[in-house]
């Protein structure tokens, strides 16, 4: 697999090696002991499957209490992604780093503990695979403002106009008002 760091370090743009020929293809999307060997040693505790379709966007959450980390892919269709620092003591706190995943380009994206997590769906739908370190506590979840100026993220909305909310997302809080890490 190609481990390549985005505009944040710690996010981390996975792409596994693809096995292909005329009847299809095969790639692990998960090798605990490649990973490990990789720096990332990790022990994930939930998987998580969501689909959306065109113009949904939903994040940026974060749990304030046992903070996750995503291992984040998509099966179906493609989806912009985005990972927020929201670590205080960080040189990128506040700063956002993103990337296009789709089940053409096979690639996936590590999202530290300590990040708000979102993605936006690019295509007709889209089918959303994630493993999470740690499992959901509904009391801990927290949401970003998709929209947030001080983050500035720039969602590939252009053609599509506003995207589609959960009532959750649209009521997320900026930065500056919103729960953080030390």
């Amino acid at each position: 697999m190609n481990i390549q760091q985005l505009s944040i370090p710690e996010v981390l743009l996975i792409t596994p090696k693809v096995f292909g020929d005329a009847r299809g293809f095969f790639m692990e999307s998960w090798n605990q002991r490649q990973f490990a060997e990789a720096g990332l040693d990790l022990r994930f505790v939930q998987d998580n499957h969501s689909r959306s379709q065109q113009g949904v966007l939903r994040g940026l959450h974060y749990q304030i209490h046992q903070p996750q980390g995503k291992l984040v892919r998509v099966v179906a269709g493609a989806v912009f992604d985005v990972a927020v620092d929201l670590r205080r003591s960080s040189p990128s706190f506040g700063q956002w780093a993103g990337a296009t995943l789709s089940a053409e380009n096979q690639q996936m994206l590590w999202v530290p503990p300590g990040f708000a997590h979102g993605f936006y769906v690019l295509s007709e739908a889209a089918d959303f695979l994630y493993k999470t370190t740690e499992f959901y506590a509904p009391e801990a979840e927290r949401c970003i403002l998709w929209n947030d100026p001080d983050i500035a993220i720039h969602w590939p909305l252009a053609e599509r106009g506003a995207p589609l909310l959960a009532p959750k997302d649209a009521a997320g809080l900026h930065l500056w008002e919103a729960e953080t890490f030390s």
